[in-house]
């Protein structure tokens, strides 16, 4: 364990030294500061600066302050991040070193197409391989994220729909156990969205879809392995159930690392699938974003896809706007390409074989997870059946709560002072007090075995000292956050101006 932090990092604000230099710049022609004085005599006044405000430090100062910052974050290559349905699988660093070239780095979105054959194929490529991968007969890798991807698959439903002369089918099935953008992403469509229960082995109840389908049914949004982890077994059923009513069945593949390469959505009787390659394909997930959300839907559907369409007429590649069906342009230019480039660098390092054993890895990872957690108290895998995970699993900590009253919050919190990153919360929202845990296939046994010892270690000190886990973390640069205080617009501090203007209203406020 490390020692309490009593203090905070200052702002680089506050590290400011009145006269500290940290670059001297050049020397400037008298004939070049006598042109640019020219330019400025030719702004309005108003709209200058008598002074730029910034913060006068040496370098070193400036170096050690962006370092420590560096180090108070975490991500993939700090260690585990085992956030359930983020797949947050280690970015290899070929794919960033092949993304920076400067013949991709560079490319400008309004070169003729004559100069970019090369990026142009290798679109064409990606989507090909994205095709074969999802058993889809067409791509579009214009989405800019994996909700962006559903929202697209949502509007070409809806365009199917009134292609069809069907606009009464204004409804979206969704189940109980569902992303959360699924049902967003159909609201924006425009559809109503149905809700449908999961059944006790945490699959969709048969019965009870057969019930909500109707003449006014346009799809079913559905991911397999589902949010629990668990494969939909009757899940061709579940296709002719749909298709019979006239619907479409809609692939969210968030969960595709868990399947990859042993079986596609496409023939599983999936019509409309998006790939997040900022999850399965190891491109990173950024900030939110950047990332990429292709979708991919059968032969009859493609007419709908976004422009443009990258396509190959046997000498050249090029951008086909000239779709009188498409659902029209969801982005500015072809997507984000840098992205789709690593996109491509980890499909061609891992092959189909690395591919399939991804997939095979993540899955064992899981239920070795679960294995190991099985006996400890206080934590339950619900909807256990004797059905095995895929690439996730979804313990409760409600017993704990109930012996103890630590929540599944408070485990979370004291996993950071560990130095672990915590797992999804709370999601799905049908398991009380859910931790959503996800090791992926990049995570080693040793790194699962660290995370288990610490799970047993938290428990136990809540059987023994609950106040001890609920006043969790101590041991990070600050203590627990006021989750109200820390989303409310009146508190929040997103710049220097309003983090000076809040300490100056404490200050105030405290006499």
């Amino acid at each position: 364990m490390f020692r309490q932090a009593k203090w905070r990092e200052p702002l680089i604000f506050e590290l400011s030294v009145e006269g500290r230099v940290g670059h001297i710049p050049p020397r400037v022609d008298e004939e070049i500061k006598e042109s640019v004085g020219d330019v400025f005599q030719s702004f309005p006044k108003e709209l200058l600066r008598e002074n730029i405000n910034l913060p006068e430090l040496s370098e070193v100062d400036v170096a050690r302050h962006f370092i420590r910052l560096s180090e108070m974050n975490y991500g993939v290559d700090s260690g585990p991040y085992p956030l359930g349905s983020c797949t947050m699988k280690y970015n290899p660093k070929v794919n960033e070193d092949l993304a920076s070239l400067d013949n991709v780095a560079w490319l400008h979105p309004y070169q003729d197409e004559s100069t970019i054959q090369g990026a142009l194929k290798l679109l064409y490529l990606v989507e090909k391989w994205l095709a074969e991968i999802t058993g889809m007969h067409r791509v579009t890798l214009q989405p800019s994220a994996g909700a962006h991807g559903e929202y697209v698959g949502c509007l070409i439903i809806r365009a199917y729909h009134k292609f069809k002369g069907e606009v009464n089918r204004d409804e979206i099935i969704v189940p109980d156990s569902a992303h959360g953008t699924n049902p967003a992403s159909a609201a924006m469509a425009g559809f109503r969205v149905v809700v449908i229960p999961s059944a006790e082995d945490g699959c969709i109840d048969l019965e009870a879809l057969k019930a909500a389908v109707s003449s006014r049914t346009a799809g079913l949004m559905l991911t397999n392995p589902n949010t629990l982890g668990i494969f939909e077994e009757h899940i061709l059923e579940i296709a002719d159930i749909i298709h019979d009513a006239g619907g479409l069945l809609y692939y969210d593949g968030a969960n595709l690392n868990g399947i990859m390469g042993k079986v596609r959505p496409g023939d599983m009787g999936f019509d409309i699938v998006h790939i997040n390659v900022h999850k399965t394909f190891s491109t990173p997930h950024g900030g939110g974003g950047p990332g990429a959300g292709p979708v991919g839907v059968v032969d009859f559907l493609e007419k709908f896809l976004p422009i443009p369409t990258v396509e190959f007429d046997g000498k050249r590649y090029y951008l086909d706007y000239n779709r009188p069906y498409s659902i029209g342009k969801v982005r500015s230019f072809y997507g984000n390409f840098a992205v789709l480039v690593k996109t491509a660098a980890y499909i061609l390092s891992m092959g189909s074989r690395g591919l399939r054993e991804a997939a095979e890895l993540s899955v064992l990872n899981t239920n070795y997870f679960i294995k190991k957690i099985s006996n400890v108290k206080g934590l339950s895998l619900p909807f256990s059946h004797n059905k095995p995970r895929k690439h996730e699993c979804v313990l409760s900590a409600s017993k704990l709560f109930k012996d103890t009253g630590v929540r599944a919050l408070d485990v979370a919190k004291m996993l950071l002072d560990y130095g672990l990153h915590a797992p999804t919360m709370y999601f799905p929202l049908i398991v009380k007090e859910a931790l959503m845990i996800e090791f992926t296939d990049t995570e080693s046994k040793e790194n699962i075995d660290r995370y288990v010892d610490v799970l047993r270690e938290i428990v136990r000190d809540a059987y023994e000292n609950p106040d001890k886990v609920k006043s969790a973390p101590v041991n990070t640069a600050v203590g627990r956050l006021d989750d109200v205080k820390a989303s409310h617009p009146r508190t929040m501090c997103l710049s220097w101006r309003m983090y000076r203007k809040r300490l100056l209203e404490c200050s105030v406020g405290e006499g």
